[in-house]
């Protein structure tokens, strides 16, 4: 394949800017999509106990895993096709889109009869939010000055967890069948996500295309056409550093066959480090969360409609940990914080798992251990979607993002809510806890490969990162 290499400011324009109300705009606009991902994921989570009552849809444990497992299916399936098309296309035609399929799906959960129906749904509505993590990731990181890029999208990853504190709280009066009854109220939370869909349509009319993206497909004029509105709406960028020239490429668009060979080739180790940050976290927050409810009501007896108590708290310092972690991410450094929240995670959550399999917790201090671990742990997790994002060149981020997206939640999100759901239904606690221990050994060897290969990218502009292929 050949390239051709231009001259633009773009990049160093882009980088140069004071944060704005423009950036702002950004961040909700696009972050939501964590907010819609935390609602779904906690939904699932808190009314499983109640999907399994005979005036629901009498879901056994495991098809309630299986339906988690059909929503991170779909998550990959939508990954991998809406990665491949923001590459081609653009980030902003490809996340409207995105968001529609998810909310398309979210309204039809609603509506679901049998088991088939709600693993179908919950599969349309995953395909939305796996395709959203592409196109987001990409623009985000795209539009947001490289010395505040880290906090920014670990903030943004993790708002994660506000959506799962809307989820937590909703499920209180919708699964206590005191406001509306149980079979109504359950329906009433995928509603939530739905209607909260649909409101951002309208915000994300206004966040134009990344310039990044427009120069490095040869549309040079549309691109500076686009970078004079972004600084015609940030009042700092004149006073600022002069600018340095970048090198960009303009060339016929990538297939998927030349991302391979480039993740495969030049950036080998990189991929495997971004392979084993993604299954790791993957595995430990698919197995915990989608289970949650069903852990605590097979073990401490808490009523479904009394899980929401118990998953605020937890929501609330899983947001709080990249939030007050995310400005060390940019001083202390990629390698440092990435290495320590997740060796400290694994850490954790092995001695939470060996005091729950010895049956020394009970519903209180179980809450409190999952508060301590997710606080690091949601910092972690976060940071693998910002690696992923930065280490590979701006033709390709879409389609890798997808690529390693789908790699990492394949192996830890699909099989471990069903692995989980099956353990749970043996009624073991010692069974669980090997489940919960293997989580921790997966974020230990992922502490371990990003301490040896983890790439310095704090302050760094993304084209220093990644050359053109």
């Amino acid at each position: 394949m050949t390239s051709q290499i231009t001259h633009s400011d773009i990049p160093a324009r882009l980088d140069r800017l004071g944060w704005s109300r423009f950036h702002l705009l950004v961040v909700v606009a696009l972050g939501i999509t964590w907010i819609l991902d935390g609602l779904e994921v906690t939904i699932v989570g808190s009314i499983g106990p109640a999907l399994q009552d005979p005036r629901t849809l009498a879901l056994t444990a495991a098809q309630v895993g299986s339906s988690a497992s059909a929503y991170v299916a779909g998550a990959v399936i939508g990954a991998l096709i809406f990665g491949w098309l923001t590459d081609r296309v653009g980030r902003k035609a490809v996340f409207s889109v995105t968001l529609l399929v998810y909310v398309v799906g979210v309204l039809l959960s609603a509506c679901a009869w049998s088991f088939w129906s709600f693993a179908l749904f919950r599969l349309i509505t995953g395909m939305g939010i796996g395709g959203e993590y592409s196109a987001i990731n990409s623009a985000i990181d795209e539009l947001i000055p490289a010395r505040l890029r880290g906090r920014v999208d670990l903030a943004i990853n993790g708002t994660f967890w506000v959506g799962a504190a809307l989820g937590a709280g909703a499920s209180i009066p919708l699964l206590g069948g005191h406001v509306v009854a149980l079979n109504v109220g359950w329906r009433l939370g995928f509603l939530i996500g739905g209607l909260l869909g649909l409101l951002v349509l309208l915000l994300r009319g206004w966040v134009p295309e990344s310039p990044r993206w427009l120069i490095a497909h040869g549309r040079e004029t549309e691109a500076r056409e686009v970078m004079d509105h972004i600084e015609g709406r940030c009042s700092r960028h004149g006073a600022l550093p002069a600018l340095e020239c970048a090198f960009v490429a303009a060339k016929p668009k990538m297939t998927v066959r030349d991302v391979c060979h480039l993740m495969l080739g030049r950036y080998r180790a990189r991929s495997l480090l971004v392979l084993t940050l993604m299954a790791s976290q993957a595995f430990l927050f698919n197995a915990v969360f989608f289970t949650y409810g069903m852990v605590m009501n097979t073990f401490y007896h808490v009523p479904s409609h009394r899980m929401g108590l118990h998953i605020l708290p937890l929501a609330a310092a899983s947001f709080l940990g990249p939030l007050l972690l995310g400005p060390l991410f940019d001083t202390v450094g990629r390698r440092r914080m990435i290495s320590l929240t997740y060796a400290l995670s694994g850490l954790l959550l092995g001695a939470t798992a060996l005091l729950f399999g010895y049956g020394l917790l009970d519903e209180m201090s179980q809450t409190i251990a999952w508060m301590l671990i997710f606080f690091v742990a949601s910092a972690a997790a976060s940071s693998a979607y910002l690696t992923a994002s930065e280490v590979f060149p701006l033709e390709a981020r879409g389609l890798a993002i997808a690529l390693f997206y789908a790699a990492g939640t394949g192996v830890g999100g699909i099989v471990a809510p069903y692995v989980l759901g099956s353990l749970i239904g043996t009624g073991s606690a010692w069974m669980v806890s090997g489940g919960y221990l293997v989580a921790a050994v997966l974020m230990l060897m992922a502490a371990a490969t990003e301490a040896a290969i983890g790439v310095d990218c704090e302050g760094r502009s993304l084209e220093s990162l990644a050359l053109p292929y």
